[in-house]
């Protein structure tokens, strides 16, 4: 539509120069005269105009182009808050707590061979004396892993000011990203947070379940040995006195 116009504009021009100089040329000698072709000066006024407007166009074109960079540089950019550290930092915590589970620890092989020989194991091959001490070792497992059990939950609760920091600082940065980049760097840090929280409540609640289960296990072991000393004692077989102190000196 604007070629057009401009086309119409420029005909128009052409045509009222060519009566101006058709009026000049009237009015002068013969021997002034000069050939003005009207079809040719319009030809070259409208070449001109398209010439400009393709000039014009590439401007355009090139503003696009260094508009577009601009945006691709944006969305390049690396996000400059890296939290990475100390998330790593927090899950190598949590890791090295738990591995500080003593007697029953977190291993199902050694928990399947300890526990045969410790919660299952009431025998005739045994004395009273292993007996005993069988109880007591159960009791300090049991004691171990409620600490064990606390300790992760001060861990826990340790990190959630942590975790809200860590989380205001990415979720801020994130509202002041620049580019597609950066956006997903800090939703990809966030995620990172919230398996941070899964991990820590996942610790705890292994602490805690691994804590009462040893302890449920010590209650039924107790009633078994129980059931085997009483038989004992009953029947007279593989029984043997033992001093019991009930107060302490």
């Amino acid at each position: 539509m604007n070629s057009i116009l401009a086309e119409s504009r420029i005909r128009r021009t052409a045509a009222a120069g060519a009566i101006a100089v058709a009026t000049a040329l009237s009015s002068a000698p013969a021997s002034a005269l000069i050939v003005f072709d009207p079809r040719n000066y319009a030809e070259n006024l409208l070449s001109a105009s398209r010439a400009l407007e393709q000039i014009h166009n590439q401007i355009t074109s090139l503003q696009n182009e260094a508009q577009m960079l601009i945006n691709q540089a944006k969305n390049l950019t690396s996000l400059p808050t890296s939290l990475l550290g100390q998330i790593e930092g927090n899950f190598s915590q949590m890791k090295s707590l738990l591995g500080e589970a003593e007697k029953l620890a977190y291993s199902v092989q050694d928990i399947e061979g300890q526990f045969a020989s410790t919660y299952t194991n009431f025998g005739s091959d045994l004395s009273s004396q292993q007996l005993v001490e069988g109880a007591h070792q159960r009791w300090q497992t049991s004691v171990s892993a409620f600490e064990h059990s606390l300790k992760t939950g001060a861990v826990a609760i340790d990190n959630i000011a942590g975790t809200q920091e860590q989380t205001g600082a990415l979720v801020s940065a994130s509202q002041s990203a620049v580019g597609v980049l950066q956006a997903t760097q800090a939703g990809n840090q966030l995620l990172a947070v919230q398996a941070k929280q899964v991990a820590d409540l996942t610790a705890l609640l292994a602490a805690q379940g691994r804590a009462e289960a040893l302890e449920q296990a010590r209650r039924a072991a107790a009633q078994e040995q129980a059931r085997e000393q009483f038989s004992r004692f009953m029947t007279g077989s593989s029984y043997s006195p033992s001093s019991v102190r009930m107060f302490h000196d």
